[in-house]
């Protein structure tokens, strides 16, 4: 998996929108972006307005996200935008020279890893970045725990061998995924995190509680229910993400952990349907256009239940917005 979608985005220049396989959130709505680029500057002032922050961006697709974020905090919080010093994670040529044409000079740095952030206070987003790390999956045969391999193109079981922490009991045929590189990312950031200051958003789709189930999926000019194994490289590959897990790692590596909440009742929350009328009332020939976008990923029907929003944090700090109530 960790292959075929390293492939992917080394081939795709333009994987994203209605043109491509797949459309994010911040293509949808620029709401997105500007209410996710208010939350940081909000988490800055709680903070204590350290400068310089380090604003960083994990799998920042076209740039769309960032440059949403950047312009709304230019307007709103000019302050955090002076502090701020702009770091995306990207391993995709391709992906790195979008991101360079949409938002130029106001890029520090690209990175592989988070492991090369500069030190000090971070304010980090991801959006739909852990859904494509790769999975084992691992299926429960004869009360064992037997492990999915891809051998000549096929799904073959295998005796599980230096597996993670697996459910002691479960029924026959059930079946569990585990992203270890998932696990990893997290931990590293929690750490970073409660050692250095910070908060961290992660919106991607995945249940809020523990669950069982195959949910690798193959996507290709927005259709979906493709052979996950079918043109290596040129598909894109994805998995639900184990919300429950990770916030259960953060907190084991010393951050606070909130959430997962349902991305519906988050960005209302932050205010996103009054940002988009407000939009709507500013290009009236857009505006059914921006309502529905909108609307989108607000709705359970859409994205607004699948998509859940999790906040790793220093624990020093408040809950941030959206989480108050939870």
């Amino acid at each position: 998996m960790a292959r075929a979608v390293a492939g992917y985005y080394a081939r795709q220049a333009q994987p994203f929108g209605r043109t491509g396989d797949f459309t994010t959130a911040p293509e949808i709505s620029q709401a997105f972006g500007e209410v996710l680029g208010a939350w940081c500057a909000v988490l800055w002032e709680r903070m204590g307005r350290p400068d310089p922050v380090i604003l960083a961006e994990c799998g920042p697709g076209r740039g769309t996200l960032m440059g949403d974020a950047l312009r709304a905090v230019g307007q709103a919080a000019p302050a955090f935008h002076a502090a701020a010093q702009v770091h995306l994670v990207e391993q995709s040529p391709s992906l790195r020279d979008a991101q360079a044409r949409l938002l130029g000079g106001a890029v520090a740095a690209w990175h592989d890893d988070i492991a090369t952030l500069p030190p000090g206070p971070l304010l980090l987003l991801a959006n739909e970045f852990l859904d494509a790390l790769p999975i084992r999956q691992f299926v429960r045969r004869g009360g064992a725990w037997m492990e999915r391999w891809v051998q000549d193109g096929a799904f073959v079981e295998r005796p599980a061998e230096a597996a993670p922490a697996l459910p002691a009991a479960a029924p026959e045929g059930a079946m569990k995924e585990v992203s270890e590189p998932a696990f990893a990312f997290v931990a590293a950031l929690a750490g970073r995190l409660a050692a250095q200051g910070g908060a961290a958003l992660l919106v991607d789709y995945g249940p809020a509680a523990p669950a069982f189930g195959d949910t690798l999926q193959a996507m290709q000019a927005h259709r979906t229910g493709l052979d996950p194994l079918a043109e290596p490289g040129a598909r894109d590959l994805t998995a639900h993400v184990d919300f429950p897990a990770l916030a259960e790692a953060a907190r084991a590596a010393g951050a606070a952990a909130l959430g997962p909440l349902p991305q519906g009742l988050f960005l209302q929350r932050l205010g996103l349907m009054t940002r988009a009328a407000m939009l709507a009332q500013a290009r009236p020939r857009l505006a059914g256009e921006i309502l529905s976008g909108a609307e989108r990923l607000v709705a359970p029907e859409a994205m607004g239940r699948l998509f859940k929003v999790l906040a790793l944090c220093d624990s020093r700090l408040a809950p941030p917005p959206g989480f108050e109530e939870s």
